[in-house]
């Protein structure tokens, strides 16, 4: 979540990386889903419901908006804490392809799930914290077993959000703990219009 601090110094896809769910490119279905979940039916401000935000698995090509997407949902979800250390302490984003095997990636998890979070005053802030486990699909079999059972052992105050190119990569018995959101591969018009 620590990104976008230096406008002046950072590339063009973290410059202008969308940063709230309307600004995701072509992956309409998945973020008015999204915001079915975060919003109800109506209106701009979170709902009850959000408390009961299940665990997401994001799965497509690369470069489709996938990891954008969560930080994005993320961002709608905490938009009301102001600290930017809280903030932090909210939200862990991992690459799994960066620390392969049972130890690196699923310990970091487990240590950041069991830790505890500043209660808000706010109504509108979630009671959880978000896990973002970008490439899932790299971690052994075993790691994706043990984050499961880190999945059921703090899932009332962790949600996670995995992202894989390949669903079939992820165990089933991981990948059924999660809601599945497809995200398709973009048309150039729509890379284009967006460049522009």
């Amino acid at each position: 979540m620590a990104r976008g601090d230096d406008h002046a110094t950072q590339p063009w896809v973290e410059k202008y990386r969308p940063r709230r769910l309307d600004d995701v490119t072509q992956q309409h279905e998945t973020i008015r889903a999204l915001k079915q979940l975060l919003y109800g039916s109506g209106g701009s401000s979170l709902t009850e419901k959000v408390a009961s935000l299940p665990h997401l698995l994001f799965y497509g090509p690369p470069g489709t908006g996938k990891t954008t997407t969560a930080l994005a949902l993320c961002r709608e979800l905490f938009q009301n804490i102001t600290n930017r250390e809280t903030l932090q302490n909210r939200v862990l984003e991992l690459n799994a392809s960066d620390e392969r095997g049972i130890r690196g990636v699923p310990e970091k998890i487990k240590r950041f799930a069991q830790s505890s979070i500043e209660e808000s005053v706010d109504a509108q802030v979630p009671g959880f914290k978000i896990v973002i486990l970008d490439e899932a699909d790299a971690i052994t079999a075993d790691a994706q077993t043990a984050l499961r059972r880190t999945i059921e052992v703090h899932s009332r105050t962790t949600r996670f959000v995995l992202i894989c190119n390949y669903l079939s990569r992820v165990i089933p018995p991981l990948a059924s703990r999660c809601a599945k959101f497809r995200f398709k591969a973009l048309e150039d018009g729509a890379v284009i219009a967006r460049l522009e």
